[in-house]
């Protein structure tokens, strides 16, 4: 079944950014809506689409739990090709869940010639409470220009760990002050609101891409 997407940001945009959703909220969840209004407001075309067992939920098939990240893989690929031809340069990514996957199929995408970057927004570099059950391993050979918004409230991926992966050369991660998993800080504690932090990590896309996507 073709993929069917949510698009916001110009048509003719120079760049468009494709999505996915985090493991446990769909494609027009709040953050997910908001983050595509920040990133279009910047000049962004953003598609974002679902993952099967996301859009069952919206059926009487009901709730199913999320698939382990390598097997929904190939959706992200399909995902890519039935977006098909972009204006621009093409960078792909996702909400936690979605951008760990996005992160799985990248080089091979981007040695293809296919996209110019990945963005994760909030990565999973372990499970709440989990330390040790690292999701990192191919992070350190990735090739693919990347940049992860982490929360430095994030309970999965404090900036102490983090510090001590080994990450590729590629990747840049850009913290968030006191913002959690949903990149959310607590604005009277911080200074911060969540519109702050969705201006940032739109804005500093934006510089990014002009440097990775000529």
């Amino acid at each position: 079944m073709p993929t069917s997407f949510l698009f916001d940001g110009p048509e003719d945009a120079r760049v468009t950014i494709l999505l996915a959703h985090g493991a446990g909220a769909p494609m027009d969840s709040a953050s997910m809506n908001a983050t595509a209004k920040a990133l279009a407001a910047e000049g962004f075309r953003v598609a974002r689409f679902e993952f099967g067992y996301m859009t069952s939920r919206r059926t009487e098939a009901g709730k199913k739990p999320p698939p382990r990240a390598d097997k929904v893989m190939p959706e992200f690929i399909a995902a890519v090709d039935d977006l098909g031809p972009t204006n621009g340069p093409l960078i792909i990514g996702g909400k936690s869940m979605g951008g760990r996957v996005a992160s799985m199929v990248a080089d091979s995408l981007f040695e293809a010639g296919r996209i110019a970057g990945l963005v994760c927004l909030g990565y999973p570099f372990h499970p709440p409470a989990k330390p040790e059950t690292l999701r990192t391993a191919h992070l350190a050979e990735l090739k693919t220009p990347t940049m992860i918004f982490q929360g430095t409230r994030d309970e999965f991926g404090s900036p102490e760990e983090i510090a001590g992966y080994t990450l590729s050369p590629a990747i840049t991660v850009q913290f968030l002050e006191d913002g959690d998993h949903d990149l959310k800080p607590r604005k009277t504690l911080s200074g911060f609101s969540t519109a702050d932090h969705l201006k940032t990590i739109a804005t500093s896309i934006d510089a990014w891409a002009k440097r990775i996507a000529k």
